[in-house]
């Protein structure tokens, strides 16, 4: 099928930037076809061509000094795979008081080596409880005490311009119910009411509820809500002023479409997907991971990748290992999806071996990942804004011997500092007493056991905690993939308990790990001998090192060596001109690793060291001790 003619749209622009667009349709229209055939079969074509227009219409709309940046990122369309790329996530008001402020940090982020920012909800969220801003009112507005969209466009430009790409959050599957959206449909417009799933009554809502989990149950429990001014029950997953979005109408694909090029040519290079596996809905399921999910996605990555080849997608897609690959791309959609998906099970497994002291259960767990696509790229990370949950399968515990709900429950109490000898100081976030679910808040420091240790003036029991984030920091830079540093990590800071203080946050104890950035502890980094120089240090010492190995190149697929000593824990990562051995001793002992696991020769060195301590006896590691052994090949 021919692809659409938009030269009317185009006519007053350059001619080599019409060649551009018209180069960039013709590679992708087959993409973008596929992609709404599967979400919208019958509609695609007319889709299509209107999409295609919008593309053209943000095209026009689209700065020189962006323009330039789309070139570039066609030459170079791996540039968030390179192991020099570090992620550092943070709220603008948290870490900065406001988008200005942010950009009077670029130095700290530069300093640390950061090359990639991201920004928690900033967009216009509801006034008073907007789930920690992701319920958003205005998607083309900014959070009133943070700015405005000037200030936006001038922080992602002085960002850019010190090598450091701006990401945002998108929510994509429901927006406030102060959204206009919502407020027309409440009217009674018929057009706006087809931007929400709306019933007259609890008969297909009870029968989708047979098969839907609740995500919080302690606030939010169900999953619809009676609104009177609407006259229905509306599908609201996540809080009753949350209203789900209708992605079986296309007109909600075409406000999103705009928008992302919107988005896009204020200097956003990347976009959160946030709830981006809750947005298709089928009677009978769980209503996340719909193949349909996957369609959409592509079809709205392709509508960039014309209008602003320079913008990727990041999926937030907390599910487990069958259903998150797929959001980077399999099969009809590989390497047509999102180009980086936060690697949760690492994270959770990371925790959970250094509680146990034991690697079996991550070495099964994170040998069930099937290969990435090769375009793709994990987003790895110790902590984030939200909770840890103890996604541990029954099958991968029962592998190694474990029960699933059993070791859940031990991580739960490890980290809530409940377990005997534990010395973690998260706390309990949504306990499910019908399932047992128990989910953690706590910063890395904190349930590392620095805090414990800090209250409790012990300095051996303060090294051997400051060696243990150290390893979980090494480990997550290690693995491959985009590391990111949740604010505060790169400090050991440790838990905010004033944010009981605050009305608005009393009720979620996840802002216990979202403290405001202590400027003046900040300064102790350049202080000899405090905790924060050398946690800053050591951690800035192994972000250099990674960037200059080729083999943490995101594109290499790791590889998990079984374990022969269960306390230490083997990667391999092959590259065509160097192969890396991630060796890490999860446990505070002594531990001996054969010599044969190591599969380098004698030659090879530590990176972390330059030193070569391999011999044809048995490696020997100290407690929580990395080493990283590369061989050129």
């Amino acid at each position: 099928m021919t692809t659409p003619d938009v030269g009317d749209l185009l006519s007053d622009q350059p001619p080599h930037d019409q060649v551009v667009f018209e180069t960039r349709l013709r590679r992708y229209w087959p993409d973008l076809l596929a992609g709404l055939t599967g979400a919208y079969p019958g509609h695609a074509v007319e889709m299509a061509h209107r999409l295609i227009r919008i593309a053209a219409e943000n095209f026009r709309q689209r700065p020189p000094e962006l323009r330039l940046l789309d070139l570039q990122r066609h030459a170079d369309p791996h540039w968030f795979q390179h192991q020099q790329m570090l992620g550092y996530a943070t709220y603008t008001d948290l870490f900065a008081g406001d988008l200005r402020g942010v950009g009077e940090k670029i130095d700290y982020l530069s300093d640390l080596g950061v090359t990639y920012l991201h920004l928690l909800p900033l967009l216009r969220p509801r006034p008073g409880p907007s789930d920690g801003g992701y319920a958003v009112m205005d998607y083309r507005a900014v959070r009133d005490d943070l700015g405005n969209i000037e200030d936006l466009r001038d922080l992602a430009t002085g960002l850019r311009r010190r090598g450091i790409s701006l990401t945002l959050d998108l929510v994509l599957n429901h927006v406030a119910y102060e959204h206009r959206w919502a407020e027309l449909a409440r009217d009674g417009d018929d057009y706006y009411r087809g931007f929400f799933h709306l019933f007259a009554d609890r008969e297909l809502p009870d029968q989708y509820e047979k098969s839907l989990p609740e995500v919080f149950p302690d606030f939010a429990p169900g999953n619809f809500t009676w609104n009177h001014d609407a006259q229905a029950w509306v599908w609201t997953t996540f809080n009753e002023w949350q209203w789900d979005l209708n992605w079986h109408n296309p007109e909600v694909f075409y406000e999103f479409a705009d928008l992302i090029c919107w988005l896009a040519n204020l200097g956003v290079e990347c976009l959160r997907l946030d709830a981006i596996a809750f947005i298709f809905k089928r009677m009978g399921t769980s209503c996340q991971n719909q193949p349909e999910v996957h369609s959409i996605t592509q079809a709205l990555r392709t509508v960039a990748r014309i209008a602003a080849p320079a913008l990727i997608f990041k999926a937030e897609a907390i599910v487990g290992p069958t259903d998150l690959v797929p959001y980077l791309g399999v099969g009809r959609h590989t390497g047509k999806v999102s180009d980086l998906a936060y690697q949760n099970s690492l994270m959770v497994q990371i925790w959970s071996a250094l509680a146990a002291k034991d690697t079996r259960l991550f070495c099964s767990a994170m040998n069930r990942f099937p290969a990435k696509p090769t375009t793709a790229a994990w987003a790895t990370y110790l902590r984030c804004h939200d909770d840890i949950g103890w996604a541990i399968d029954d099958g991968d515990a029962a592998s190694v011997g474990l029960n699933g709900f059993e070791h859940r429950r031990f991580l739960s109490e490890f980290y809530a500092g409940l377990y005997p000898m534990s010395d973690a100081r998260g706390v309990v976030f949504q306990e499910n007493l019908a399932t047992g679910d128990r989910r953690i808040s706590g910063t890395a420091a904190s349930l590392a056991g620095i805090e414990a240790a800090l209250s409790g003036d012990d300095e051996a029991h303060l090294d051997l905690a400051v060696k243990r984030l150290q390893l979980a920091h090494n480990l997550m830079l290690g693995f491959g993939g985009l590391p990111l540093i949740w604010m505060g990590d790169e400090l050991a800071l440790r838990n905010d308990y004033d944010f009981v203080d605050d009305p608005a946050k009393a009720d979620d104890n996840r802002w216990i790990h979202r403290p405001r950035m202590p400027w003046d502890v900040a300064e102790l980094r350049h202080v000899d001998g405090t905790l924060e120089h050398r946690i800053w240090h050591g951690l800035r010492h192994s972000i250099a090192v990674r960037s200059s190995l080729p083999s943490l190149h995101a594109s290499v697929e790791t590889e998990i060596v079984d374990p022969v000593n269960p306390g230490v824990l083997v990667f391999i990562r092959r590259h065509p001109v160097q192969t890396l051995v991630g060796v890490y001793n999860m446990t505070p002992d002594r531990q001996e690793l054969a010599r044969w696991v190591i599969p380098v020769g004698n030659w090879a060195w530590d990176a972390l060291t330059e030193d070569t301590p391999l011999t044809d006896g048995p490696l020997s590691l100290d407690g929580y001790q990395t080493r990283w052994f590369i061989q050129q090949t």
